[in-house]
């Protein structure tokens, strides 16, 4: 009887992942390494959003964009050039971006080849009993684990249906720098592309509809990322929502409650939405559209995981690694292994970066009695000697312990830095013992180690309070 079963379909897994992003191809590298015979589907070119369309895209533009500002500050270092002009060739940045992301995702492609993943090149439709239907073909596994992923969201606002409107997919194959950039929202992804295109000499506007830009951070980080677009001479106008937009004369005009602003892009940048195609045929439990799972990644049927942004509980790549790792290991040992978010960091790399771990100040104070610790990136001899002296770090901790709550960087390789006390939370580490251990002089992450130190009262390199 099992043989007649199992003869319907063209092949039977111990584990399918569908969805080939950071979560997904994660999820099935790890299952394999645990002795599982894993099948993959992905409709499009494996790596996701990250990889192809997010991460990975962003982070070489910015690249070019911390490279002008370079040129601009050479005078500061005693190096003269004879001229600081340039001229961007987007044509050319838009090549070397798309090499750069074919290099990785041909990259995984590979690592899953090697462990003996079959790939599925299509649109993946799962049903009940774990059966996954890919175009004329259906597979069965014992195991399934969504990986879906997001996708770009536009409001539903008049005229937004102009080719001169733009989600950030959109806007990362563009091949000319434009001269007047509107963007919306003032989250992660309108940050950084602001500091982009704002650094290849386009002129931005940023509406949000939030009191502050990237509202969800630590007050001090606010204010301080708010201080610095200014300073680059980007309009951020907040608590302002769009009404409708206007095309005219080959420009944009975005109609606000009480003005209207003309540009000759925009880019809509308010968030992302999960991609559910895969579970239309499911009766499965979601929440404002999201998946809803437990600790251990499962949803509400016991052969079904799912992970990364379609579970909407840290819409980033790290965070989405952790998950497909954590699913594939119950898949397979019929575990419940929970996911730690208590210990990811979130990073956005503007001029200088944003890192974030863990409580902020207020959240903290409302559950702890606790004391701060505060270090500004200028007294540290190796920002002051390389001129990236903008920024500061936090340092929130218990004061009955001394465990670290969380902490808040601003400044050269904050995305870096986190990292470290990404480590210290994740092994209950306190400021006592951060303290005591001796790092290298000079170095950037000397800043941990003053906060630390400043959060006990005991700050060597801060005046006598």
């Amino acid at each position: 009887m099992e043989q007649n079963i199992k003869s319907a379909y063209a092949k039977n897994y111990d584990v399918f992942v569908v969805g080939g992003g950071p979560a997904g191809y994660v999820a099935a590298i790890r299952a394999s390494q645990l002795g599982a015979k894993v099948g993959l589907a992905e409709k499009s070119v494996v790596g996701g959003t990250c990889l192809n369309r997010g991460c990975i895209p962003t982070k070489n533009y910015l690249k070019n964009a911390e490279m002008i500002g370079y040129i601009k500050k050479m005078s500061e270092h005693g190096i003269n050039l004879k001229s600081t002009d340039f001229e961007i060739d987007m044509k050319k940045m838009l090549e070397e971006k798309n090499e750069v992301v074919k290099t990785l995702t041909t990259g995984v492609a590979g690592l899953l080849a090697s462990y003996g993943v079959d790939i599925y090149y299509n649109d993946a439709l799962i049903h009940e009993g774990a059966v996954v239907e890919l175009g004329d073909v259906k597979v069965k596994a014992e195991k399934i684990i969504l990986a879906t992923g997001s996708k770009t969201v536009k409001p539903d606002i008049k005229g937004v249906e102009s080719k001169k409107i733009l989600t950030s997919d959109e806007i990362l194959e563009i091949d000319y720098v434009p001269k007047s950039l509107l963007i919306v929202g003032a989250g992660v992804i309108g940050i950084e592309m602001a500091t982009v295109f704002s650094a290849f000499g386009s002129e931005i506007t940023i509406v949000e509809s939030e009191n502050h830009a990237l509202s969800f951070m630590d007050k001090d980080i606010i204010y301080e990322v708010e201080r610095q677009l200014s300073e680059k001479n980007i309009k951020l106008i907040t608590s302002e929502k769009v009404q409708s937009f206007e095309e005219k004369n080959e420009k944009v005009i975005t109609h606000l409650s009480n003005q209207g602003i003309e540009s000759e892009l925009v880019l809509i940048s308010i968030g992302r939405r999960c991609e559910l195609d895969a579970i239309k045929k499911l009766d499965l439990i979601t929440k404002n559209g999201k998946v809803v799972v437990n600790k251990s990644m499962r949803t509400d049927k016991n052969w079904l995981y799912a992970v990364g942004d379609v579970n909407g509980q840290k819409m980033l790549a790290h965070a989405a690694f952790a998950m497909g790792e954590v699913a594939a290991e119950n898949a397979v040992k019929n575990t419940n292994k929970p996911v730690n978010f208590k210990c990811v960091p979130s990073c956005i790399y503007t001029f200088p970066e944003i890192a974030s771990i863990g409580l902020t100040e207020e959240q903290a104070m409302s559950e702890f009695d606790i004391s701060v610790g505060r270090f500004q990136v200028a007294f540290n001899g190796r920002a002051l000697a390389s001129k990236e002296m903008k920024g500061f770090i936090k340092i929130i901790a218990d004061k009955k312990y001394g465990e670290i709550l969380g902490a808040h960087i601003v400044g050269a390789n904050a995305t870096e830095l986190i990292n470290e006390i990404s480590v210290i939370m994740r092994n209950e580490l306190t400021v006592y013992e951060v303290v005591e251990t001796v790092h290298a002089h000079p170095a950037y992450s000397e800043i941990i180690v003053e906060a630390c130190a400043d959060a006990l009262g005991r700050a060597i390199h801060l005046p006598k309070k």
